[in-house]
């Protein structure tokens, strides 16, 4: 196994996109009331800001997870990811939606609704796609001012589109060249963008994916973790806010998994 794909393995994980709480600015972005996701009690991820490349690699990259904090400044990007700049300079480029279901379909290959997707709660199985779905693409300026809106508790997971990833770096550069990501690199990985923008409450179930790092612009987000050995409990097309809803509260402390939210300036790796 190449170093730079052990990390995969280690974790399942989910998370939830909380309002800001305004301590810090929200850039526009947060709209309504207050939302409906409350933090942890208590923080189970340690934090570190004075974290060197080697103790990274040695105790955390492979092992555990780990919340770094001020290791970049970022407060330029951020300025420019104001609701008001980013309409301004992307609201008539098209973005392409995912759905907020374990596999993130809606681009151009969603599985019908028969399909096994909705047959292997709690397994992290490909499901068979039986036909392809076209992708949903729209202008970022109506996603915003249509689809970004809290988390709807009883929506599906497939019925619930946001917009993450997929991004034309050539249309969105401009914006990611005043991005300053960690300085931590694994060996065998190459760098590669994924910006995204969601309402308060929103999340996919628990997933795995690749190495990367999580840092968050505005608002908060809640992440759950789990280690290998650990299947936790959920659907693949319910969203995570309904798992905290229905599954959470009903777990022992055993099958709990860790928590924490991370705010602006924060990165989880």
């Amino acid at each position: 196994m190449a170093p730079g794909s052990r990390l995969l393995a280690l974790w399942a994980l989910a998370a939830l996109v909380l309002p800001s709480s305004g301590e810090e600015g929200d850039g526009g972005w947060r709209r309504g009331g207050p939302g409906a996701v409350a933090e942890e009690e208590r923080c189970g991820v340690e934090r570190r800001a004075d974290l060197t490349y080697a103790d990274f690699v040695q105790h955390y990259a492979f092992v555990r997870p780990v919340i770094l904090q001020g290791l970049t400044d970022n407060s330029r990007f951020r300025a420019l990811c104001s609701r008001e700049r980013l309409l301004a300079s992307f609201g008539d480029r098209v973005v392409r939606l995912s759905t907020a279901n374990t596999y993130s379909y809606r681009k151009g290959e969603l599985p019908h609704p028969g399909a096994r997707l909705l047959a292997t709660p709690g397994r992290l199985q490909q499901p068979v796609l039986t036909r392809p779905f076209p992708a949903v693409d729209l202008p970022f300026q109506e996603y915003v001012e249509q689809l970004l809106h809290p988390q709807d508790p009883g929506s599906l997971g497939n019925d619930t589109l946001y917009f993450f990833g997929d991004n034309n770096l050539t249309e969105w550069a401009s914006l990611f060249r005043h991005y300053s990501p960690p300085p931590f690199g694994l060996p065998g990985t190459a760098p590669a963008y994924s910006f995204g923008i969601a309402g308060a409450g929103s999340g996919v179930p628990f997933h795995w994916h690749g190495p990367g790092y999580s840092e968050v612009i505005y608002g908060r987000k809640r992440w759950f973790l789990y280690p290998p050995e650990k299947t936790p409990e959920f659907h693949p097309n319910k969203t995570t806010l309904a798992w905290l809803r229905d599954t959470y509260p009903a777990l022992p402390p055993s099958a709990r998994p860790l928590e924490c939210t991370i705010r602006a300036g924060a990165v989880l790796p």
